[in-house]
């Protein structure tokens, strides 16, 4: 049946080609972005994981957090959708195969084949586990082998999303039960050290072709990781070095007190382990247990395989990879110089009815010479044609040009990428991907991480700004705001910032924190009163405090001359600047007095009291006649208003 996402266009973006796997959790499609033009695997939920809405919302978190690592050994995660209310990932598209598919066709690795695959694998999860991701789900279907030579973790912190839909499926995790660490089984929780009893596990079955633990359900091989120590490798197929005995005893311990702490610390036991065994160790092959084939190896494989569901579908980003000569069908091997050499098995002739001794002798010549010409050609494939491993030089601290032209000296193609580094000087190579001294075929690629130099980042100038000005700035040279401090400044407005902690063109690390000091304005000062104390002390005093002093005068009758009459404030709180207004006495109001001598009393009285004086009298011999001869204060002279006028009468 024709599948009917094959055409469609996804999200208006993802133009989908065709189906390239399907699994338990979801369906894999080979897909063309067509807003950045490039090729991505879709993985499509089924329906009914879709359907489950804690699922989806824990789907989406997981693979937010995938998508955070940038490690060249992980699958990157590259967007996260819906389409017609099923969840999709979009993600880097990996021509190639599983390691399922080369444990598959060898059977069992090598030591040196089993560590140079552990070594990318474990240098990825060790990425992963210092940004605190754990990945939950290593296993062969996982590792993708590229076909460039890399190496490439799959399904990054998806295994926890799928395992709130899948817990209460009866068999939908027979093909991952085969690496869960105990504390999984018991507890259902896991942590770094429970990628590495995986990665022991997967250890295990690269040297011996099987899993420690099988049986006919998923509760009884999950009982046996409980209950039991994961066996010896050389105790299920003899001949494996007792170096990697140990290896596989420590990542895989049963208590998780006794493994590497993370992938970091296990990648580092795996080249001390490598560091100690011999060549010839490390290039012994475990003998397959009695009874079992080559292919009934890899039929074992390929049954557990086909129980896979947690993650995703099996196959996930795999091509249908060939036989190293180009040929199909059945394969012979045979060693030369410590390298396999392939070939096809018809290219050989098939041997003639016998006719006598002499056309015997013929055809075994023929068959002898053909076979020569075959591991002829075998021996320059894998020793000096495209087939051919060389390793990955020691390219760290070189220079740009110096990694790459060690790398084309061994036919390496470099590809360059660049990250900050607080050692490494600018220009010079970081790390390599796949790791210095991985094993690679000719013609394959290698990442060189070049430095940037140290991450600096100027502060730029803060004072005067606002406070969610400052913010602002410091946010888009990558800083943040640590403590804010207010204080009371005469100088910088309210609510600007008065000082930082780190000076302007300051070069500082990412993310580093800035203190700031926000104005609160001017320090309020008490104002005094100084309503009838002299005016001149006042204003001193005023202006000794930081108030601006302005004075008016007036006439006052209760107020002696130059002495405050009123101030405004006149109590309370003020900020340095602020105005005060004083109001100065000048005393009462002066009038000229009127002459009324030579006046009858009562005229004079009049005219005095209108002018608003007070009239007293002094009568002389009885005051007979009831004339004004004399008053005091004398005709013209000033007075204050109101005063007394003293008249005397004859």
């Amino acid at each position: 049946m024709a599948d009917p996402l094959v055409g469609q266009l996804l999200d208006g973006r993802y133009a989908v080609q065709a189906r390239i796997a399907r699994g338990g959790m979801a369906t894999v499609y080979l897909a063309i972005d067509q807003r950045l033009d490039r090729k991505v695997a879709l993985k499509v939920m089924h329906g009914n994981l879709a359907d489950d809405d804690e699922f989806l919302q824990r789907f989406i978190r997981e693979a937010r957090s995938a998508a955070r690592l940038t490690h060249p050994g992980v699958v990157h995660v590259y967007d996260q959708g819906e389409h017609d209310g099923v969840a999709f990932l979009a993600m880097e598209y990996v021509p190639g195969r599983t390691l399922r598919d080369l444990m598959r066709e060898r059977g069992t690795l090598s030591p040196r084949e089993a560590l140079d695959v552990m070594e990318p694998v474990l240098d990825a999860l060790g990425a992963a586990h210092a940004a605190g991701l754990v990945h939950r789900d290593v296993k062969p279907e996982n590792v993708l082998l590229a076909d460039d030579g890399r190496l490439k973790v799959a399904d990054f912190g998806l295994a926890r999303a799928v395992n709130s839909a899948t817990t209460s499926q009866t068999g939908l995790l027979l093909g991952t039960v085969a690496y869960l660490a105990p504390e999984q089984v018991e507890r259902g929780l896991a942590d770094a050290r429970s990628d590495v009893y995986a990665a022991g596990v997967l250890l295990f079955e690269m040297l011996t072709g099987t899993k420690p633990f099988e049986g006919e359900t998923a509760v009884q091989v999950a009982f046996q990781h409980v209950t039991s120590e994961v066996p010896a490798p050389s105790s299920r197929a003899p001949g494996i070095p007792r170096a990697m005995d140990e290896l596989v005893a420590e990542a895989a311990a049963r208590d998780p007190q006794q493994r590497p702490a993370d992938a970091r610390e296990l990648l580092m036991l795996v080249r001390e382990t490598r560091h100690r065994m011999s060549a010839a160790d490390l290039d012994s092959r475990a003998a397959l247990p009695a009874g079992q084939s080559k292919n009934a190896a890899a039929g074992v494989a390929a049954g557990a395989h086909t129980e896979t569901a947690a993650g995703a579908a099996t196959d996930t980003h795999a091509l249908a990879a060939q036989d190293p000569t180009g040929a199909t069908g059945a394969t012979s091997a045979d060693r030369l110089d410590g390298a396999t050499v392939a070939f096809d098995t018809r290219d050989l002739p098939a041997p003639p009815t016998p006719r006598g001794p002499r056309r015997r002798g013929r055809w075994a010549l023929v068959a002898v010479l053909v076979l020569a010409v075959l591991l002829g050609v075998g021996a320059w494939y894998v020793g000096a044609g495209p087939g051919a491993f060389t390793t990955v030089p020691r390219v760290s601290g070189l220079t740009e040009a110096q990694a790459e032209q060690a790398l084309q000296a061994r036919g390496l193609d470099p590809d360059l990428t660049t990250a900050f580094d607080e050692a490494v000087p600018s220009g010079n190579v970081v790390r390599a991907d796949p790791t210095e001294g991985s094993r690679l075929r000719k013609n394959g690629t290698v990442t060189l991480v070049v430095s940037k130099g140290q991450e600096r980042y100027a502060v730029p100038k803060l004072t005067g700004r606002t406070q969610s000005a400052a913010r602002k700035a410091l946010e888009n040279e990558r800083l943040d705001v640590g403590d804010v401090r207010r204080a009371y400044d005469e100088d910088v407005p309210e609510g600007e910032v008065v000082s930082a902690s780190v000076g302007p063109g300051t070069l500082v690390r990412r993310g580093t924190d800035v203190d700031l000091v926000v104005s609160r304005g001017p320090r309020p000062i008490p104002v005094r009163s100084y309503v009838g104390k002299p005016g001149e002390e006042a204003s001193t005093a005023l202006t000794r405090a930081g108030f601006k002093v302005t004075r008016t005068e007036q006439f006052s009758d209760t107020v002696d001359k130059g002495d405050v009459v009123s101030q405004s404030p006149s109590a309370g709180t003020g900020r340095r600047g602020t105005t005060v207004r004083l109001v100065v006495s000048k005393g009462p109001r002066l009038v000229t007095v009127p002459s009324v001598v030579g006046q009858q009393l009562d005229a004079a009285t009049r005219v005095l009291q209108e002018q608003g004086f007070s009239v007293a009298t002094e009568k002389v011999l009885g005051g007979f006649f009831g004339t004004v001869r004399a008053q005091d204060p004398q005709p013209g002279a000033r007075v204050p208003a109101g005063s007394m006028i003293t008249l005397t009468v004859v």
